[in-house]
């Protein structure tokens, strides 16, 4: 070999080490960034013996990384349906403190009963009322607890389409370079990161899975399969609901104008942030109200009053009514009484006590012995037609029917033929055992996540130890190349002195 090969070799070895350097250089910067993946020099021989490096590669698995993408999904969802349960619990609390509907209406039984057995005794008369008046105010909260998360889910959906319009838009700008960069050459691997770390973030908000095309084009799906990116950014949209009352459907979210939640969704989401929220919005708190209208109907149809003249008048509401006036309107349903039988959205929110039974408002608590709550001047509805003081059998009346199995719709997706009691008890069941076996599944789901994100990152991380032993790999490669030019310098020296 010539000694004008032998510098070129020394000098293309010394070039290679300077960029296997900066590369690695590269890596220890990173080393603590999660959405960082390791990068190396690939090192050719060319012509002569000499060395460079052809390109620069990034440490990839791309099917752990799809297995992390959806893991991610699926927990992101189950999440928000974790929160959203938590919250709602918050409406039963612990049943040690008795604080649940069904509790509060045990306490309400226990209540009537001890009036039964002394009808004439003012003090529990006012303790039936108290306890009333605590049924009523716990399903009034509960509801507007129903009411708080399922407004806050639809404010996180919202949330969620406009991160995702920007991250996509985020994605387009790392794509299109990454494009042009394979047409030329270019080194990649950071704006690869940077796809890969938006797709990530991306994976949070809605289930995805991608495709590449030549020349590391990447199109994006929703895991219903909805195009989400091709080229350009597909628009996601979805209209905010600011007031989201009982019964009023939320909006749905579209991608690219196709619905993805909602039941007109025929490409629905599967996973991710608004797919969980769209399940708290639209499934259980919906559920859940139901559950409290059907309660609070129960009541105001257990304590409603009944023509006793045998005129077959209409129903009047008793202890428990709705709405703001004292006495409802005689209208279909007739004096407040919601219709047997059918849903009634939102009457766990505006039921009430019957002001006539309280005597801080110049009411008379001896009308839940003796009837005539709505109207105490008609006859008609006065149980007690002697006036005896310890007249029970309105007590008892009530006591029976609390007891007696009844209709309830369908829709609550509890026993449709329980006593009001039992339904109570079935709501809270309900509630708990959804709670408890989503709690579960967000367990799994983030020990896999974690398992995953583990597997990928002892792929495609940096190891501190394994960057310092190629650097002193280098370094003796520097060393080694240095030596050989120093020693062809001087031997070129000795040459040109032998010539003069």
């Amino acid at each position: 070999m010539s000694l004008s090969s032998a510098l070129n070799v020394a000098q293309s070895s010394l070039t290679a080490t300077s960029t296997q350097t900066s590369v690695l250089s590269r890596n220890v910067a990173g080393a603590d960034d999660p959405n960082y993946n390791r990068k190396s020099g690939t090192v050719i021989t060319t012509y002569g013996g000499a060395v460079k490096v052809a390109s620069i590669s990034r440490a990839m698995d791309s099917v752990l990384f799809a297995a992390k993408l959806g893991s991610t999904a699926t927990t992101s969802g189950q999440q928000a349906i974790v929160d959203a349960l938590d919250q709602l619990e918050a409406t039963v609390n612990d049943p040690e403190l008795d604080q649940s509907l069904a509790a509060k209406l045990g306490d309400l039984t226990n209540a009537l009963q001890q009036y039964g057995v002394t009808p004439d005794d003012p003090l529990l008369a006012q303790n039936v009322l108290t306890k009333a008046t605590e049924l009523a105010r716990t399903l009034n909260e509960a509801s507007e607890t129903v009411r708080t998360v399922r407004q806050q889910a639809d404010a996180d959906m919202k949330l969620g389409v406009d991160r995702v319009n920007s991250l996509l838009a985020e994605f387009e700008v790392a794509n299109q370079a990454i494009v042009k960069g394979s047409q030329s050459g270019a080194d990649i691997t950071d704006q690869l990161d940077t796809r890969d770390r938006v797709l990530s973030q991306l994976s949070e908000e809605m289930g995805i899975s991608v495709v590449t095309r030549p020349n590391n084009d990447m199109v994006i799906y929703t895991d219903g399969g909805v195009t989400l990116f091709e080229t350009v950014p597909r628009k996601v949209s979805m209209a905010p609901n600011y007031a989201l009352g009982a019964g009023t459907a939320g909006n749905a979210v579209y991608v690219d104008g196709v619905p993805v939640t909602g039941p007109n969704a025929i490409m629905p989401l599967k996973s991710g942030q608004i797919y969980g929220s769209s399940i708290v919005r639209d499934e259980i708190t919906v559920t859940y109200q139901s559950q409290l209208d059907e309660i609070a109907r129960g009541l105001i149809e257990v304590f409603a009053e009944q023509d006793q003249s045998g005129g077959g008048g209409p129903a009047q509401a008793g202890l428990f009514t709705y709405g703001a006036a004292p006495i409802p309107p005689a209208v279909d349903p007739p004096m407040g009484v919601p219709a047997t039988g059918t849903l009634s959205n939102g009457l766990a929110s505006s039921i009430r006590i019957n002001q006539n039974v309280n005597p801080s408002t110049g009411g008379d608590l001896d009308l839940l012995r003796d009837g005539g709550i709505s109207n105490p001047a008609d006859p008609d509805y006065n149980y007690n037609a002697s006036g005896a003081a310890g007249f029970p059998d309105r007590i008892q009346g009530l006591l029976t029917e609390l007891g007696t199995g009844r209709s309830f719709d369908p829709v609550t997706g509890s026993d449709p033929t329980d006593t009001l009691v039992g339904f109570a008890g079935s709501s809270v069941g309900w509630l708990e055992a959804k709670r408890q076996t989503s709690t579960q599944t967000l367990g799994y789901e983030t020990a896999l996540l974690q398992r995953t994100t583990a597997a990928l990152s002892n792929v495609t991380g940096v190891d501190i130890n394994e960057e310092m032993t190629l650097m002193m790999e280098l370094e003796r490669s520097f060393n080694a190349s240095s030596t050989l030019i120093t020693t062809i310098d001087r031997m070129l020296a000795a040459l040109l002195d032998a010539v003069r």
